[in-house]
């Protein structure tokens, strides 16, 4: 007997667009973009082709070409003239995060902004808070100690004008902490878009050189997550939910569609970082030959939006843009 379900009825080139269960739009994007304090002109980041870091007078350019494309949320990084062990230019009211800010807000009002709250590329070691001895012996991230860090970034962001804040390093109790610190300081209104399940991956190498964020010793595996732990995993972003975020995310995306469909069970605003090691692999592949770019670019950004994400972070926002259009 021949099959009573015909499959490819449903798969003709004119039936197909009709019942297509995810569709990929320009909304769904963010481009996250690198502030440089120390540069005069774009530099190049030569392990990620086709990004820059951009100087603080150039920035509200670069992302109103972004608006006029159909991007409506940016992602900050910046690039500190002066990094110590305490981070102090993270908070300061004219560091290079603040800055870019103003100046983005007053040219192009209606983007959404949001900024990293982080202090890796602050810091003089290159670890995300405030290091002392840990309980293990030797240094290590301190986590009570650098929630008041956290706050005072978070607080400066949202001063400057910043819709949301994205706390990135990964510490337990960040999320009530840094609401409640907003909170205080009058910005009620201001979002939390935690990275709440953020996996300690090899796929960060060319984001470090981006953001001059590597660290001088040891790693991150004692506050980012082990790539081996799901229930873990699930468990980190429902904290961070019960804390008050407004948002969830899951970082990288690609390797971990399954912590993401089920995080999207917690039922809240979900992102996903499509980050520098998985652009970075799809750029090479496709500068050789092997892959066509323009292809993977939108599979991969579909799949990470069918697994159930709200937002997409990724360096392909400029070009997904584009050809959608």
């Amino acid at each position: 007997m021949f099959p009573e379900r015909r499959m490819r009825r449903v798969r003709s080139r004119t039936i197909q667009p009709l019942l297509c269960e995810t569709n990929l739009t320009a909304n769904d994007l963010v481009a996250p973009l690198f502030v440089d304090e120390t540069s005069s002109a774009p530099v190049p980041i030569s392990s990620m082709p086709g990004q820059s870091r951009y100087p603080i007078g150039e920035i509200a350019n670069v992302v109103g070409k972004f608006q006029e494309r159909g991007i409506r949320a940016v992602l900050l990084f910046g690039i500190p003239a002066h990094k110590d062990d305490m981070a102090t230019s993270a908070y300061d009211p004219e560091g290079v995060v603040q800055q870019a800010v103003r100046r983005i807000k007053a040219a192009c009002p209606d983007m959404v902004v949001i900024t990293d709250v982080c202090a890796c590329e602050y810091t003089s070691h290159g670890h995300c808070g405030i290091v002392g001895d840990s309980r293990c012996g030797g240094p290590d991230l301190l986590n009570d100690e650098s929630l008041l860090l956290m706050d005072r970034i978070a607080v400066s962001h949202a001063g400057a004008g910043a819709d949301i804040v994205a706390p990135s390093c990964m510490l337990d109790g960040m999320v009530r902490s840094i609401r409640a610190a907003l909170d205080d300081a009058g910005y009620k209104e201001t979002l939390i878009m935690s990275y709440s399940t953020k996996f300690s991956s090899a796929l960060y190498g060319p984001f470090r050189e981006a953001a001059e964020s590597g660290y001088s010793f040891g790693d991150r595996t004692t506050y980012q997550m082990s790539p081996a732990n799901g229930r873990e995993a699930f468990l980190e972003s429902q904290l961070d939910a019960q804390e008050g975020a407004d948002i969830l995310m899951v970082k990288p995306a690609g390797p971990y569609l399954d912590v993401l469909a089920e995080i999207t069970t917690l039922g809240l605003p979900v992102a996903a970082y499509q980050v520098s090691g998985e652009y970075a692999m799809i750029k090479a592949a496709a500068e050789r030959g092997w892959i066509k770019e323009k292809e993977t670019v939108l599979e991969t950004l579909t799949c990470i939006k069918r697994a159930g994400a709200d937002l997409i972070i990724t360096y392909f926002a400029y070009d997904a843009c584009g050809w959608l259009a």
